[in-house]
């Protein structure tokens, strides 16, 4: 039922199948489709997650870098080539009527964030890693979402790397985007008034925000990591919540 349901998905205009097809394709009655995946959703869930599964296990089996900068940019690249080489399974792992998301899409997301609190830890992040990996993956499945559902106005192959460079510019401190990113996180010297892109409307240095959000971020992923034997439970809270609020704030 599953092969049958997969290649009918693959095949479809629209990425939608009905439970009559499946059955028809799996020589199977509809009981045995309901009593395996309880409905079509499930079924469409199991469908998703098999075709996800191939992905996440390179992830999974994959040696994290030296640099995660590195791996942060490799796994938005692999995200987009899935889209890419899947887009009716795509478009249904990320459909607002799948009311339960696959559990490829939750594991994604803590690969997501393990990478990025493994920047925090170096010091390398403006924002606590979990609200680092709303933002990065709300980006990353928006711009697949658009490269698989409208390649006709979604042309220029540079797409992709360009908004991923420029959220990660968003979230990542300075000197840890590194050489790999195109000219949307470039420094504030090819602007035409350094002053200005330095400092906030209000005349507040831009740069010492950074460097404190990013401090925040950082200690709150070392504590997260190996948690201090000197604070009690509710001292380690409050502590938690100070720095989410420091590295968090705009």
């Amino acid at each position: 039922m599953l092969k049958a349901a997969a290649d009918l998905v693959a095949r479809s205009a629209n990425g939608d199948v009905s439970v009559r097809a499946v059955c028809e394709a799996a020589g199977v009655g509809a009981p045995a489709l309901y009593r395996n995946f309880g409905d079509k959703e499930g079924l469409l869930s199991a469908v998703v997650d098999q075709g996800f599964d191939t992905y996440l296990a390179t992830k999974k089996h994959h040696s994290p870098r030296a640099d995660p900068v590195e791996d942060l940019r490799d796994g938005w690249d692999s995200h987009v080539d899935f889209a890419l080489r899947n887009p009716n399974r795509y478009r249904l792992m990320n459909s607002p009527a799948m009311r339960t998301p696959p559990g490829a899409a939750l594991e994604s997301h803590r690969i997501l964030e393990r990478d990025l609190g493994r920047a925090a830890a170096r010091g390398g992040l403006r924002l606590t890693p979990e609200l680092a990996a709303q933002v990065v993956m709300s980006a990353n499945v928006g711009v697949a979402l658009m490269l698989v559902s409208r390649p006709s106005t979604f042309t220029d192959p540079s797409t992709s790397r360009r908004v991923r460079d420029a959220v990660h510019a968003a979230v990542l401190a300075p000197e840890a985007t590194g050489p790999g990113t195109t000219s949307a996180s470039a420094s504030a010297d090819d602007s035409p008034d350094e002053s200005d892109a330095a400092n906030g409307a209000d005349g507040t240095d831009r740069t010492e925000g950074t460097q404190v959000a990013s401090a925040a971020a950082r200690l709150g992923a070392l504590l997260h990591r190996s948690p201090s034997p000197v604070l009690s439970t509710t001292e380690a809270a409050l502590m938690t919540e100070w720095l989410n609020r420091l590295s968090n704030t705009p």
